[in-house]
C-alpha cells in the first residue's frame, strides 16, 4: 500500500505532517533536477513556508533525465517522507510542498510549458556541478554535445540553458513577468556562474533574449548544506514499518539543515526567511567557508578512505590515519583562506563539521562523494591550493588527498563515476604514473588553468602516488 492523502490521517500520531490545504496551492516554483537533495532541502523549506501561512508557491519538479524520481512519486500522488537521523534518534514528516513531476527528457514540451505558468515567479536548480556545462578553466563549453545540441534547436531539449532560453522566450511573449533563477547547486559564485553561462548560451541562441533576461530576471547566489546520502532499500523498508505503508521516494537526512541566500529577487518570494533559511547582501564567505571546508573534506574522506577500504563517511572519519589529515585540510589549509566575517568561525565550524560526519546514522557512502571528481576538485581543493602557493607554502593534506584522488581515476580495476572518465583514462595511458601528475596539473597539464602544481608539488604528489598505492597514508 503506497503512500498517497487518502491515508494521512491514519498514519502514526508521531509522524509530522504539513498544515495547509495542499489541492489549493498554486505552482510558484518550478525546480530543475528533482533529487534527494532537493526533497530534503529547498521542498522543506517552502513546505514550513505554506505551513506557517505562505501560499501558492507549490512546487513543480522537472527530473532532466531519469524517470526513477517521477515514478516513485507519482503514484504517491508526489507526497513523501522526510527522515531526520541523529544519535539523539529519528523524526519523520510527511512533506506536501511538491505537486508536480515532469521528465523532461521523456516530454520536454510539458517542462517547457511549466516554466510559462502565469503564477510561477521561482526556478530553483539542482543538476550538480556538471550540469552547468562549464569549461575547464572557466565559460560555457559551448562545443559540449549536449550544449551543440540544445543550440541546434532540436525539440528534445537537455540542458538548464535550452529549457531556460524556451521557457523564458515564451514569458517574454506572453508579457509576463521574469524570474528568480536560483542555483543551489555546490559552485563558487553560483548564481552569477548561472547568469553568466544563460547569457552565453543565449548570445548564440537569441541576442535579444539575453537583454530581456538581464533587464527581468535575476540569479541570486546561495550556499546550501545538509548532507543527503542516496536512501538505500534497507531504509525504505524501515520507513515502511513506521508509516504502515510504501513510501518508494522517501529521504533520510541529517538533523542540519542551513541555506543562505542573497536577497537579489525579480519578484515575490516565499518567507523562507521565517523557516531558517537567512537572507544576506553576500553570500561569498559562507559559499567559500562551505565549499574549502565541508566540500573540500568531504571529497578527501572519499578518496582516502576508499584507497583504505571504506565504505562509509563514519567509519573514514573515525580512522586514526585519515582523521588527522581532515582536520589539517580544514583548519590549517582552507581556513586560513576565507574572509573574516562577523558570526563566521572557522574553529567551531570545523568542530561542528567532524561531528557530522561521524554520525553513524546516516551511512554516507564515499562512493556517492566520489562521482564527478573532476567537476568538484577544482572547486573543493585548487583554490586553497592556489592561495598558499602564492604565500610560498604547500598544502600536505590536500595533496595527499589529490594523490588518491589520482589512482582514483586510473583506469583498470572499477568504474570510474566522471563525465571525463574516459579523458582522465587516457591521459593515464599516455603518461604512465611517472608523467600523470605533470599531465594533470603541470604547466600544460588538464587542469593547469586551475591550478598549476610547482615542481615542489609535482614531486610531493608523485611521491604520495606510490605511497597511497601501496595503502600507506
Amino acid at each position: 500500500m503506497r503512500l498517497r492523502p487518502a491515508l494521512l490521517e491514519s498514519l502514526p500520531s508521531s509522524v509530522g505532517r504539513f498544515a495547509y490545504d495542499r489541492d489549493a496551492q498554486a505552482i510558484g516554483i518550478i525546480h530543475l533536477g528533482l533529487g534527494a537533495f532537493h526533497r530534503a532541502h529547498q521542498a522543506i523549506y517552502t513546505d514550513r513556508a505554506m505551513s506557517a501561512g505562505d501560499r501558492d508557491w507549490a512546487i513543480c519538479g522537472v527530473s532532466l533525465r531519469s524517470p526513477a524520481v517521477h515514478d516513485q512519486m507519482v503514484p504517491q500522488e508526489c507526497l513523501y517522507s522526510l527522515t531526520e537521523r541523529g544519535e539523539a534518534g529519528e523524526a519523520t514528516a510527511i512533506v506536501g510542498s511538491i505537486r508536480s513531476v515532469v521528465v523532461g527528457r521523456e516530454d520536454p514540451a510539458a517542462a517547457v510549458a511549466a516554466l510559462v505558468l502565469p503564477t510561477v515567479r521561482i526556478v530553483t536548480l539542482t543538476v550538480t556541478e556538471k550540469g552547468y556545462h562549464t569549461s575547464i578553466g572557466g565559460g560555457l563549453a559551448a562545443d559540449s554535445a549536449d550544449i551543440a545540441h540544445d543550440l541546434s534547436g532540436a525539440p528534445d531539449t537537455r540542458t538548464i540553458y535550452g529549457y531556460l532560453r524556451d521557457g523564458l522566450a515564451r514569458r517574454r511573449a506572453a508579457g509576463l513577468p521574469g524570474l528568480s533563477i536560483i542555483s543551489c547547486d555546490n559552485l563558487a559564485d553560483n548564481g552569477p556562474r548561472l547568469a553568466a553561462g544563460l547569457a552565453q548560451f543565449l548570445d548564440r541562441a537569441d541576442s535579444s533574449l539575453r537583454q530581456w533576461v538581464e533587464a527581468e530576471c535575476s540569479t541570486p547566489a546561495t550556499m546550501v548544506d545538509r548532507i543527503v546520502p542516496a536512501t538505500t532499500a534497507e531504509q525504505v523498508a524501515g520507513v515502511e514499518a513506521r508509516l504502515g505503508c510504501r513510501d518508494e521516494a522517501a529521504v533520510l537526512t541529517e538533523p542540519f539543515s542551513q541555506w543562505i541566500i542573497e536577497d537579489k529577487f525579480a519578484g515575490p518570494r516565499p518567507h523562507w526567511d521565517a523557516v531558517g533559511a537567512r537572507l544576506v547582501a553576500d553570500v561569498k564567505a559562507y559559499e567559500v567557508a562551505k565549499l574549502r571546508m565541508l566540500n573540500g573534506a568531504h571529497s578527501a574522506l572519499a578518496y582516502l578512505g576508499l584507497r583504505q577500504g571504506h565504505t562509509f563517511v563514519h567509519e573514514a572519519v573515525d580512522d586514526a590515519r585519515i582523521r588527522p589529515l581532515i582536520s589539517r585540510l580544514m583548519l590549517d589549509e582552507a581556513a586560513s583562506t576565507l574572509p573574516q566575517t562577523p558570526g563566521l568561525d572557522p574553529q567551531a565550524y570545523a568542530r561542528d563539521l567532524m561531528e557530522r560526519f561521524a554520525n553513524p546514522c546516516l551511512d554516507h557512502r564515499l562512493e556517492q562523494i566520489a562521482m564527478d571528481g573532476s567537476q568538484k576538485i577544482p572547486e573543493r581543493w585548487l583554490p586553497t591550493l592556489r592561495f598558499h602557493q602564492r604565500e610560498g607554502r604547500q598544502c600536505p593534506a590536500i595533496l595527499t588527498a589529490l594523490a588518491a584522488w589520482i589512482l582514483h581515476v586510473r583506469p583498470g580495476g572499477h568504474t570510474v563515476a566522471d563525465p571525463m572518465a574516459e579523458t582522465l583514462a587516457e591521459i593515464w595511458r599516455q603518461a604512465g604514473a611517472q608523467g600523470v601528475v605533470r599531465s594533470f596539473f603541470g604547466s600544460n597539464g588538464l587542469f593547469a588553468g586551475d591550478w598549476e602544481a610547482s615542481p615542489a608539488d609535482i614531486a610531493f604528489l608523485e611521491l604520495e602516488l606510490q605511497r597511497t598505492a601501496r595503502g600507506r597514508l
